[in-house]
């Protein structure tokens, strides 16, 4: 039997015509009611689909149709369901932060690539960083700071010289951007149990904004990030072309 399955796109061009033309070769059904649901798009998109979809239990294959692909398939219409049935699932569970902003509220969002740190003035920030409720560095001066998971070490993580890790590894990378002291400090590897709090230093003088996945939570004081081991996210990948071997390709290039 047919799998049933659900087309979400971006409002990009080749990403609406491509959803039109699978539309019409395999129908279209709500995602709760599929079996697989097919995202078209870039990263970006894909990212957008997981969050929107995470209360259900039903795994997303992506079909590149934006800029960056790192997370999506080569796209084609012809083939789909074969190319469904002979996918590799890979299981991706996202940070939790838990953010208070300046005026005292508490925003909590999940992240599946990374939560970042990133100064909002015109000069540098401050930040503590405790791990597991011990201090670990006093005052890291610096343009931000990220944690970022296996599957969104090669994002933003990876552009600021953090390390790229192997999707089943149980570890986050905790990576400065542009740090200034201590100087030579190149970041950390953390358990993927670990919980991480970023104390932001001379708040007023020295804002810092917080972002999960590039949805902000604003100007902030403190963030806490733990892994939220209690939600999965689903992703298939054509045989060959999956995380693991996507994460060790980019090491050799």
């Amino acid at each position: 039997m047919a799998p049933k399955l659900a087309f979400m796109a971006s409002d990009g061009p080749n990403a609406q015509t491509a959803l039109a033309e699978l539309c019409e070769r395999y129908g279209n059904v709500p995602p709760a009611e599929a079996d697989v649901i097919v995202a078209l798009g870039g990263d970006g998109f894909m990212l957008q689909t997981l969050h929107g979809t995470q209360e259900l239990d039903v795994p997303v294959y992506g079909m590149n149709r934006g800029t960056v692909g790192f997370l999506m398939n080569e796209f084609s219409v012809e083939r789909l369901e074969e190319r469904l049935g002979d996918a590799e699932l890979e299981v991706i569970n996202p940070l939790k932060m838990r953010a208070t902003t300046r005026d005292g509220g508490i925003v909590e969002k999940l992240a599946i690539n990374e939560v970042s740190m990133l100064r909002a003035g015109p000069q540098a920030a401050k930040i503590a960083i405790s791990v597991d409720g011990r201090r670990r560095l006093a005052e890291l001066v610096c343009d931000g700071a990220l944690i970022a998971t296996p599957a969104g070490s090669t994002a933003y993580n990876y552009s600021a010289h953090g390390p790229i890790l192997p999707i089943g590894a149980d570890v986050l990378a905790l990576t400065a951007i542009a740090a200034f002291r201590p100087r030579r400090w190149r970041g950390a590897l953390l358990p993927k149990a670990a919980s991480v709090r970023f104390d932001v230093l001379e708040p007023d003088k020295r804002p810092v904004m917080a972002d999960a996945d590039s949805r902000t939570a604003g100007v902030v004081t403190s963030v806490e990030v733990t892994s939220a081991s209690d939600i999965r996210h689903k992703v298939l990948f054509d045989p060959g072309h999956g995380l693991e071997e996507r994460l060790i390709r980019e090491q050799f290039v």
